[in-house]
């Protein structure tokens, strides 16, 4: 059985930056769930991996832990690399890769190429 090494980081870096966050919307692009448009439940930048709703599913066999109790089969999601998705437009139902822009106020926001559509929600903040 081989086991996952640890990433191997370039200079002073201990975690990769990744273009989506928790609760984006996004579409698989490659793999067995490619078209698949779905949300991200987790984000773990430190292998670049992340967790998508009802991709890759696998189930898995749970020995008991206690006298008297019964395994239990069941069935999760296990984490893709991050680069098997792109952020994914639900006005325009289409699926774009993201770049980095300012506001009017001057905040940076994430912003979709193919559309021009905002990701990231806007708050005004009042004084």
């Amino acid at each position: 059985m081989s086991f996952k090494s640890k990433p191997v980081y370039r200079g002073n870096r201990n975690s990769f930056k990744i273009h989506v966050k928790k609760d984006d919307v996004v579409q698989v692009i490659s793999g067995s769930s490619k078209g698949t448009v779905a949300k991200v439940l987790q984000v773990f930048p430190k292998d670049s991996t992340i967790i998508v709703e009802g991709v890759n599913v696998k189930t898995k066999h749970i020995k008991p832990q206690a006298d008297g109790e019964s395994g239990q089969i069941i069935t999760r999601e296990f984490p893709i690399h991050s680069s098997k998705v792109l952020l994914y437009s639900e006005k325009e139902k289409t699926a774009s890769r993201s770049c980095f822009t300012f506001t009017d106020d001057g905040k940076k926001v994430r912003m979709l190429k193919k559309t021009g559509e905002i990701v990231d929600s806007v708050q005004t903040e009042k004084k």
